[in-house]
Parts: C-alpha cells; structure tokens; sequence
C-alpha cells in the first residue's frame, strides 16, 4: 500500500499539484491554482481570530470579576462568611465543566455565529444581575447559571479554531485568542478600580457597579455577535466558493480529512470515549486549569495580603498579567515554528513548579511577587500549546470536538477545588494553596511525559506496518484484518480518523 503519509507530507499546496493523491477532494475538478495563499489566509485570519478573542476577553472579566469586588465589600454587604464565598465560586465549575463536551457537539450541529452568540447574550444577563443580587442564595445561584451559560465558549471557540487552521498553525491563533485572558485579567483591575468611584450611585455598592457594567457591556457584543461570527469553512459566508474550496483542501491535506464537513454519527463519540488519548489529556488539562482559576481568583487577593490595599493590589496585578500576555503569544509561535510542543510544556511545567516552590517557602513580599510573574509565565502560556498539541493528534470534526470537550471539561472541574484552597485562615502566605497547586502541576507535568511517550510509540508501531488495514485490491503483507477491511484508503482514512495507518502523531 502507498504511504500516502509521506504522499501528503511532500504535495504542494500552491495549486495543489499532488491533492488528488491526498484522498478526500472537496469539489474535485474546481480549479484553484490562482488563489493566493498568504492572502487568504490573512483573509481568514481577521474574519476569525479578532472578535474571538474579545468574546474570551469578556468571558474571563466576567467569571473573574467577583475576585476584584471581593476587595470592594462583596462579603460584608452580602452578609455571607469566607467559606460561603469559597462554595459560590466553586459552584461555577460543576455545570460549567459538564455541559462543555455537550456544547461541543451542538456547536458542530448548529452554527457557532448562533451558538456562540446565544451563549454570550445568557450569560451577559446573568453577569448584570449579580450586581443587584441581595443575599447568599442568589448568589450562589448566579454563579450556577453563569457557569452553565459559559460553558461552551472557550471548547467550542478552541475546536472552531482548529477547523479553519492547519496543525502548524493552531497553536499561535490559540494563543492570540487565549492571551485575552491575561488582557482580562489586567484591565479587570484597572476597571474595578475606576468602577468603584461609583460607589452610592443608584443606591448601590461600588462593586455591584463592577458586576452590572461588565454585564451590560456583554450584551450588547452579544447582540453584535450574530452578524460578525463567522461559521466553519464549508459555510462561511466571508470566503468566495474557490476560496471556500482551498482552505479545505489545504485542511485535507495536512490529514484534516472531516474538513468539508461530516454527518454525525454517535459511533465518532464512542471513538473519542474509546480513546487512550482522551483521558491522558484529561489529566494533562487538570494540571494547568486547576492552577489557572487559583491563579485568576486570588492574584488581587494573594497581593492583598502582602500588604498592599485593595485598589494598589488590583493595579500591581496589572504588569503580571501583561508579562503573561507577552509570554503566551511567544511560546505560541514557537510551538507552531519549531512543532515541539512536548519539550515546551516540560519547559513551562518546571517553571511552574519553580514558580510555587518560591511562593511556599517565600516570607518576604518582593519576592512572592517575583515568583508571580514566573507562575503566569507558565501557566498561562502552557494552555495554547497543549490545546494545539491534543486538537492535532485528534482527526475527526465530532470526535475532536468531544474529545476537546472532556479534556477541557474535566480541567475546568478543577476549578472547584482550587477555588477553595486559598482560604482566609491561611493568609498572609497561603501554603496550603500555594501546595495543592504545586501538586496540580506536578501531575500535569506527569501527563505530559505520558501523552508523548504513547504517542512516540504508536508512531512507531505504524511506520513498522502493523497497524496498516485491509485494502480490497491493493497488496499489502502488513495489512492484517483485526485493522479493518475497507474498499478504499479513503473509505479508512474517513472512518478511523486518526486511528487511520498512515495517520501519525505530532509531538
């Protein structure tokens, strides 16, 4: 059998000389040697990426929003104790974490400029009413909803992503999306600093004003949403018919073979169910999204204690979350430059564990603080490229996006527990915090290594033939029937996805 790996590594893409060496050919007879690439790309990349990032940015303002107003009375006006508002902030991760596998599959059912915009307009609301909320209870039912209408967004816009890209090309536009929430994280306390002038006015708190014009804002960029989110490349209403048909040829020839669209069929969930890859990214997402929510929740707070006043904290929180932008959009790029993606996040982990190992035996101020700007430098900058790494070694529209969905899912569940572990008893140092996140990324770490030895291996086990099916017709002594029988390669390549024989993982 043809190894028609090697045959798609080698095609041009300019003109597609060796596309129909590739498989799947969407719209095959269609000329499209005239396009330009670098155009066309630039043409996708401002229809799709900007207006993403700043739905991630309000997304992220919004669920963190209630980290500065804590520093502003919350507690006290709300008459609730610090454990009851450790409880309000975990429940936000419960519904938030298991509707987003669902959310998934819907996106790919509906259309992400309806989905998306929907989701934001629900949650928008739900943000303005936290600033009139008067006790416990509605709060802690706020948090509820405001978790399961936000649920879909950052899975739903990481899958949409890596169905418009190539796996060379996800991880920076991830990381130019993502780095808005380090921008949110910044301008969150700039904001709560000015909004909280307002103070009296309405008769209400400065920090309900926080909740009700971060909230008002969100809607009406929902509303605006409907019209400016573009839908996937089969669809999208930006891209001429030829346009349309390069970039998915382009897709499908870098192994995207769902590119053109798929029907769904729930055996593509059961595959990513099945999957060993599933659940070794589960664990992998859990070692950064739990320390991610500790991090964004208590920044001001962990500050705060080192003797700074509210308002100072807030602005110190500042600069962190501007390094962290600078070094998330850099380690973007240099994951798709360079593909290795495994050798950054050892990288990024260990500098994360140096990070909390300053902050648990620290005791002077200046340099827990230091040891922030380390922490941000790799939890936050870690996420992109592992994003990208797991979405290029999953092929398959709908088992990418279930797989995606759990791995975020189960990281963001984790969001529940580090929002209760940097409690007020243990300022102004927080070692249990500052531990249970050291362990976090310990077993991210751990995963890491796991993910890429499995990886490497089963390489291995393909390019020795030994996963290579039956091809009516073709002679092949490797192809063995426990692979499958198929009457085309291309009947294999859709069906397996990347289980396919001649698919091979990225590192």
């Amino acid at each position: 059998m043809d190894d028609s790996h090697s045959i798609a590594k080698a095609s041009t893409l300019k003109g597609f000389t060796n596309i129909h060496e590739l498989g799947t050919v969407f719209r095959p007879g269609v000329d499209i040697s005239s396009i330009d690439e670098k155009k066309l790309m630039w043409k996708v990349d401002l229809n799709v990426i900007p207006w993403l990032t700043v739905l991630y940015l309000f997304s992220f303002l919004d669920r963190g929003s209630i980290g500065n107003a804590k520093l502003y009375g919350l507690e006290e006006d709300l008459g609730i104790t610090d454990r009851q508002y450790l409880i309000c902030l975990s429940m936000f991760f419960f519904p938030y974490a298991l509707f987003e596998p669902a959310s998934n599959v819907l996106l790919r059912r509906l259309k992400p400029s309806i989905w998306l915009s929907c989701m934001m307009l629900l949650w928008g609301t739900i943000m303005t009413l936290h600033g009139v909320v008067t006790n416990y209870g509605g709060l802690l039912t706020l948090r509820l909803l405001l978790g399961l209408t936000e649920a879909g967004l950052y899975p739903g816009v990481v899958y949409y992503i890596s169905s418009w890209y190539k796996r060379s090309e996800t991880g920076f536009r991830v990381a130019v999306f993502f780095s808005s929430a380090t921008i949110a994280g910044a301008f969150s306390g700039l904001l709560a600093a000015g909004i909280v002038t307002m103070d009296g006015i309405g008769g209400r708190p400065g920090w309900a004003w926080i909740f009700i014009l971060e909230g008002l804002a969100t809607v009406v960029l929902a509303v605006a949403s409907f019209w400016i989110i573009q839908d996937f490349p089969d669809n999208a209403k930006f891209l001429t018919e030829d346009e349309r048909i390069f970039v998915i040829r382009r897709l499908q020839a870098d192994s995207k073979h769902s590119a053109s669209g798929e029907e769904f069929k729930r055996e593509y969930v059961w595959q990513s169910l099945k999957d060993w890859k599933t659940y070794v990214a589960m664990g992998l997402f859990m070692g950064f999204d739990g320390p991610l929510y500790a991090f964004s929740l208590f920044l001001p707070s962990i500050i705060n204690q080192l003797g700074f006043a509210a308002t100072r904290s807030n602005l110190l929180s500042v600069p962190v979350y501007v390094w962290g932008c600078i070094v998330t959009v850099i380690i973007g790029y240099l994951g798709d430059r360079t593909g290795r993606r495994y050798h950054i996040n050892l990288a990024l982990f260990t500098a994360g564990l140096a990070a909390y190992i300053i902050l648990l035996a620290s005791k002077t101020p200046g340099l827990s603080y230091f040891a922030t700007y380390l922490a941000i430098s790799a939890i936050y900058a870690i996420i992109p490229n592992s994003v990208a790494w797991v979405a290029n070694n999953v092929e398959g529209t709908y088992k990418r996006s279930v797989t995606l969905g759990m791995a975020i899912g189960f990281g963001n569940l984790n969001g529940a527990v580090t929002a209760n572990i940097y409690r007020a008893v243990d300022r102004p140092w927080y070692r249990l915090g500052h531990g249970i996140v050291l362990m976090y990324i310990g077993v991210g770490l751990i995963c890491a290594i796991v993910y890429a030895t499995l990886l490497a291996r089963e390489n291995h086990i393909r390019d020795q033939g030994k996963r290579d099916e039956v091809i009516e017709g073709v002679e092949n002594e490797n192809a063995n029937e426990r692979n499958g029988r198929y009457e085309s390669v291309e009947e294999a390549r859709l069906h397996k996805g990347d289980e396919w024989s001649g698919f091979r993982y990225t590192m």
